[in-house]
């Protein structure tokens, strides 16, 4: 009767056990699926389709083009999907009830805002994952150009990128062009420097924007050149990552290795110095903290007569004075790219995920990205039209045959 007995509390005592081990495991089950909700959002109507077939085409799609497995249709929702996205970005807005969705009208996202972040279907970070607040209105963007330009390079950017981004964005140019006046209105600056492509004048057009960017008041600074597509969600999802009062420099060098230069000193003589540059081909951006104490070196004119120094360009000097003089280490990022690498390398499941991108056309070599899209080459030869149709495919892009 005794073994019987033990048998029977042993027996239990497993039950027991096992009933506590699923109850558990139920409650982890639980807890994953909701986690699992946060990060779900449904794909939009509209043009996904046309979006998902461009997107096989560059093997960027969820599924391979030969899987029977598909995203499920879109769950109808009331508001657009996009002020999810601009909510995510800009944080919560005062007045915002608990639980309340994120896209109510009157949340405080404007037209513009709305516009510049309708990219993709997922928001870029959650509110309260670590990320800074980052507007739109706190980057100042300049655009260096020349006159020759205005038409062949500029059209296409207030075509695609910069229409969405017009207030935030600043043309540095150095001619008059009433037409371009008509376009960019007082955002259009002619510096009154050299047309030519020489140190000096590059230089000249450089200290302009310093100074216009310190008027502003904006946070940060951000320098691209007229070849260059800026994907503005990227942009702002990169800066969010750091704080505007702390040392930021950030960019792409165009070499391997530090540049090494000779500054010349009062006494007349030279010492070496060594040092990292964000090459302004690919476009780089500066924390208004780190601005400030480039100054006395940058300010009113100073730019050009530290350039002196050196005798090297504009993106070369930015990196003589934050690194050599400031000694604040630049952060290098493989999301900024210029004419000056092969276009062609950069993998397609990565193009729209770049800050910067851009394009060199010649008589001697083609330098594009591989980019499928609704545009011919002869339509696109930059391949900016198509990259800016995959990223706002419900806006932008061209309408499907039949519609």
């Amino acid at each position: 009767m005794r073994f019987h007995g033990s048998a029977n509390a042993r027996l239990c005592f497993l039950l027991a056990l096992t009933l506590c081990t699923s109850l558990l495991l139920l409650v982890g089950l639980q807890q994953w699926a909701r986690q699992d909700l946060l990060v779900s959002i449904p794909w939009r109507s509209g043009n996904a389709t046309q979006l998902r077939s461009s997107l096989h085409g560059q093997g960027l799609a969820a599924t391979s083009a030969g899987s029977s497995s598909t995203r499920p249709s879109p769950t109808p929702t009331r508001g657009p999907p996009w002020h999810q996205v601009a909510e995510a970005l800009r944080g919560p807005q005062n007045g915002l009830k608990e639980n309340e969705p994120p896209w109510r009208e009157g949340a405080g996202v404007t037209p513009e805002e709305e516009a510049a972040l309708l990219l993709w279907d997922t928001p870029l970070h959650r509110p309260g994952s670590g990320k800074r607040n980052v507007k739109l209105g706190d980057i100042f963007i300049a655009v260096k150009t020349t006159r020759k330009y205005h038409k062949a390079r500029l059209d296409l950017l207030f075509q695609t990128w910069i229409s969405l981004v017009q207030n935030q964005t600043f043309i540095f140019t150095d001619g008059e062009d009433k037409e371009l006046r008509a376009k960019a209105g007082g955002n259009m600056i002619n510096t009154n420097c050299s047309a030519a492509y020489t140190r000096q004048a590059l230089c000249c057009k450089m200290s302009v924007e310093y100074d216009k960017f310190i008027e502003s008041k904006r946070k940060w600074f951000c320098h691209f050149d007229d070849d260059n597509y800026v994907n503005i969600r990227s942009l702002v999802h990169l800066l969010s990552t750091y704080s505007h009062t702390q040392d930021v420099y950030i960019g792409r060098p165009s070499l391997d290795h530090p540049v090494e230069a000779l500054e010349r000193v009062r006494s007349g003589g030279s010492t070496s110095v060594k040092f990292w540059f964000a090459t302004g081909g690919a476009g780089f951006c500066i924390s208004r903290g780190l601005a400030l104490k480039m100054s006395p070196w940058a300010s009113f004119g100073n730019f050009i007569s530290t350039a002196e120094k050196i005798r090297l360009p504009d993106d070369c000097t930015i990196g003589y004075i934050i690194e050599g003089l400031l000694e604040v280490k630049m952060i290098h990022s493989d999301l900024f790219h210029s004419h000056l690498e092969n276009l062609q390398q950069l993998p397609a499941p990565t193009i729209l995920k770049q800050v910067t991108l851009s394009y060199g056309n010649s008589d001697m070599k083609r330098n594009v990205l591989r980019v499928q899209g609704p545009f011919s080459q002869v339509e696109d030869p930059s391949r900016f039209k198509s990259i800016h149709c995959l990223l706002y495919h419900d806006v932008w892009c061209p309408p499907e045959d039949g519609q």
